[in-house]
């Protein structure tokens, strides 16, 4: 329990400082040499589709095997046992680096749209050169949804029933879905299999998200809303998962969210979720932002009472 808690301070206190050693940055690259590779070891479609079933078998087996057999060997030195798990429990955890990108846009947008659509660019897969004011508002916000299920509350939920070694494994996948698994030409076989596990690694995770953001912003958003946009809207979107979040703060926040994105110069179509009751405006930014750390602090608070309750 100490571990949790020091790994969530950490992450609140200092985030993902670009320099610092993150076993995410290792998990990016071995992606993307694994890709080079597959590429250019497959003859066809069919092939290229089935590197990506190995790619997938392989990096869930290295992430889960690489941290259990550390933690294992430092299970004799008490003090450097905590310490390794604690970090690596507070690399799993995105909400501090997460808060800090978003409010990086939320501030640029007060200078210049040129440079909210650059700080935009690092934490979204859709191209963003020529997104409007509200485009650029529109992103950000559903990317701090989605993320405080992908980034926050799911590797925390894996934390708790499986440790560090089943957060690492779910962070594998969430990282091969976010380099492989677009719905684009370039993509469509070579991610095919990193989308599907994605997909059924976040299904629980991403509904338990909505019920939380919406109960979590009892008092303080409009929690009925949040309830009846995300099951009303809950298939709107090409992924079975990220409705449920995006659609909880669409209605906590009485906005609409969703709608045609460009990945790779392909035009993606995306229904809407939420409805229009008002605009959106740069303000939602921070409150999405606040929506995802009410989440942490209830999935934080439930966990550690059900430890008390079971121990």
């Amino acid at each position: 329990m100490i571990d949790f808690l020091s790994a969530i301070i950490l992450d609140f206190l200092i985030g993902d400082p670009y320099n610092f050693p993150h076993p995410v940055k290792l998990m990016g690259k071995l992606i993307a040499s694994e890709e080079k590779a597959a590429r250019k070891l497959s003859k066809s479609s069919s092939s290229l589709k089935a590197y990506g079933a190995v790619i997938v078998l392989v990096n869930m087996a290295v992430s889960f095997l690489v941290p259990f057999y550390i933690l294992k060997f430092l299970r004799g030195y008490y003090i450097f046992y905590h310490i390794v798990n604690a970090y690596f429990l507070y690399t799993c955890i995105a909400a501090g680096c997460l808060q800090r990108e978003a409010m990086k846009i939320y501030r640029a947008l007060s200078k210049s749209l040129d440079e909210a659509r650059h700080a935009l660019s690092f934490i979204v897969g859709r191209e963003t050169e020529h997104l409007d004011e509200k485009e650029v508002i529109r992103a950000t916000v559903e990317t701090v949804a989605e993320n405080t299920s992908d980034g926050v509350i799911a590797p925390m939920f894996y934390a708790m029933i499986g440790g560090v070694p089943l957060a690492f494994l779910y962070k594998m996948v969430n990282t091969m879905d976010s380099m492989l698994g677009y719905l684009n030409q370039k993509y469509k076989y070579i991610g095919f299999f990193p989308a599907k596990t994605d997909d059924v690694f976040n299904y629980l995770p991403s509904r338990l998200t909505g019920v939380i953001m919406c109960i979590s912003s009892a008092l303080r958003f409009n929690v009925s809303e949040g309830f009846r946009i995300m099951i009303r809207d809950r298939e709107n979107h090409k992924s079975p998962n990220c409705a449920y979040p995006e659609g909880a703060v669409a209605g906590l926040l009485s906005v609409q969210l969703g709608g045609d994105n460009i990945y790779f110069g392909e035009v993606v179509k995306k229904p809407r979720i939420g409805d229009r009751i008002r605009e959106l405006e740069k303000d939602d930014i921070k409150r999405a932002v606040e929506i995802m750390y009410r989440s942490e602090i209830l999935a934080a608070l439930i966990y550690f009472i059900l430890l008390q309750v079971i121990l």
